[in-house]
């Protein structure tokens, strides 16, 4: 995801200069906000992975390495709280672009899951609603961004996890 930036700006110059010489498309600007949501949401695991995440280093900077791990392991169990609301909330809003309305958006996938198994494509497609559109002139399917979403917060909950591990390691005395 490091090079998704590229594509919003692709995106962005083709807005510029269709405005400019051609017909304003009207798809660029929702595509490039889809675009910098996929890049926002699939790279922040990835920048927490390799530690280049911003902190307010006022205080920070001058702890042992034994109270750092404290201070992380204890704020990283709000971060994986917060995430798992998001996450709850993803997958409701995920199920409900493909049209499903009952409030049970776990059964609802499991269902889908099983019926692709059991019965083929074909009557798991039975299975999908009337699916959400955008309400823009270009009017596009929200659900594949709303799973890139969904993907993006589990990505980071298992890095929320691996940190908390690697604190609770620190904590302890080992070297990581």
């Amino acid at each position: 995801m490091m090079f998704g930036i590229f594509a919003m700006m692709g995106v962005l110059l083709w807005s510029s200069i269709s405005k400019t010489f051609f017909t304003p498309t009207l798809w660029t600007l929702e595509m490039a906000q889809f675009a910098m949501v996929a890049y926002y949401v699939l790279g922040g695991p990835y920048s927490i992975q390799l530690g280049s995440n911003v902190r307010m280093d006022l205080f920070y900077g001058s702890w042992t390495d034994r109270r750092r791990a404290w201070v992380d392991a204890f704020t990283v169990l709000f971060l994986i709280f917060y995430l798992a609301i998001l996450l709850w909330g993803g997958v409701s809003s995920t199920a409900y672009s493909l049209g499903d309305f009952s409030g049970e958006p776990f059964r609802f996938f499991a269902d889908l899951i099983a019926t692709f198994f059991t019965e083929g494509p074909a009557a798991a497609a039975e299975k999908l609603g009337h699916m959400e559109r955008s309400a823009s002139a270009w009017r596009p399917y929200l659900w594949p961004i709303k799973l890139v979403m969904v993907v993006g917060i589990v990505l980071m909950l298992l890095q929320a996890v691996s940190e908390l591990l690697k604190d609770i390691l620190r904590i302890r005395g080992h070297d990581i």
